[in-house]
């Protein structure tokens, strides 16, 4: 095997298929990457869990492929010189790897020891904007589990229905929920769990453009198309929570409050909470104004701010962290604040009653 390129193309095609090579395993080929020269340069990254493989254009002068260690092969493309880079394999996988004046030489593994990636098979796909994508998985992956007892919690549910797309994470604290409308689809009442740890490099795949990701759903696995790259995972079985039941119908307190200023009386008083204590956020609920105060072992913080509503004095204990990661998630200014009881979710959506997003989070039991 023998090709030559630009180090660009080969530097973004090793960072992206190195995020699904295994870190340490029995298999050594899984460590690596699978790099073939045919028509095109394809570059393969593969944990068994899940897969990311990569095509681009080169000046290939002679057809093969070796098996190289991802993490090596990484390190040696980003230290290059911005050149051409020619990379070349003999008969027992030694690899020479040159650009410029640097020139190394690394021992490679025999392609056929690489496992096959998985085909998904073309039953439904949906088609929506990298930017939409990207912001939708950054607004909810914070609330997916990463509790392994309960596997199917440590992904994000899909779900198609009524011409939407509806990403949804639990972890039996909070719920995160993003709905928006994909630009194509021949899915309907279609859902399916996907790995967080996939939908984590999915996000450094896409970028803030309009270009599609296009998912197709097959049997078993997924596959995520995001211009030159494909993402492929197992879909993770089980019964997902029934979200629809879990949230509330109806409240007894609806307030109203710039986002921001919420965020910013959390945040204050967050500083003299201890994570491994975990003193609770108490929020008092009065007649257009949020009093917050917190005292731990630390010492003892108080903020507050306006809003427009009456919680008639209602006094509920959030862990602060799951409130902060709600209101930094919000894709909007205004926000809702939808309360019950002291003892029951507090939900937060948009000002506008739209159905672009909800956060609940359960509150804390509060000591005398």
């Amino acid at each position: 095997m023998k090709f030559t390129c630009e180090k660009y193309l080969l530097q973004a095609a090793v960072a992206t298929t190195s995020r699904a090579a295994a870190s340490k395993s029995p298999n050594p080929a899984l460590e690596g990457l699978l790099i073939e020269a045919a028509d095109e340069i394809k570059i393969t990254g593969y944990d068994l869990v899940k897969g990311i493989y990569t095509n681009f254009a080169a000046d290939i002068s002679e057809q093969g492929s070796v098996i190289i260690s991802a993490r090596l092969f990484d390190n040696i493309v980003r230290s290059l010189p911005d050149d051409i880079v020619t990379i070349s394999t003999d008969d027992n996988n030694l690899t020479r790897i040159s650009c410029g004046n640097a020139d190394f030489s690394i021992m490679g593994m025999y392609s056929e020891s690489y496992p096959e990636l998985p085909s998904v098979e073309h039953q439904k796909a949906v088609a929506i904007p990298q930017k939409t994508m990207k912001e939708m998985i950054e607004q909810t992956i914070f609330a997916v589990s990463d509790n392994e007892a309960r596997p199917v919690y440590t992904g994000a549910l899909f779900e198609i229905d009524a011409g939407k797309l509806t990403v949804v994470a639990v972890d039996g604290y909070r719920l995160a929920l993003r709905r928006e409308t994909p630009e194509a689809s021949d899915m309907n009442d279609c859902n399916f769990i996907a790995p967080g740890t996939a939908l984590n490099d999915l996000v450094k795949m896409c970028s803030d453009t309009d270009e599609t990701v296009k998912i197709v759903v097959g049997n078993k696995h997924i596959s995520f198309s995001v211009g030159n790259c494909v993402l492929i995972t197992r879909r993770l079985e089980g019964e997902f929570l029934d979200y629809r039941k879990a949230i509330p119908k109806d409240y007894t307190y609806m307030i109203k409050a710039e986002r921001t200023k919420v965020l910013r009386a959390v945040d204050r008083v967050s500083l003299i909470i201890d994570d491994r204590i975990k003193n609770p956020l108490r929020c008092v609920f009065g007649r257009n104004k949020l009093s917050m105060h917190c005292v731990t072992s630390i010492g003892k913080g108080e903020d507050s701010c306006e809003y427009e509503g009456d919680g008639e004095g209602l006094e509920i204990g959030f862990n602060n962290r799951y409130l902060q990661d709600a209101l930094k998630a919000a894709p909007a200014d205004k926000i809702q604040i939808c309360l019950n009881s002291g003892s029951t979710p507090c939900v937060i959506v948009p000002e506008d009653e739209s159905d672009k997003f909800i956060y609940m989070i359960l509150p804390v039991r509060l000591k005398a």
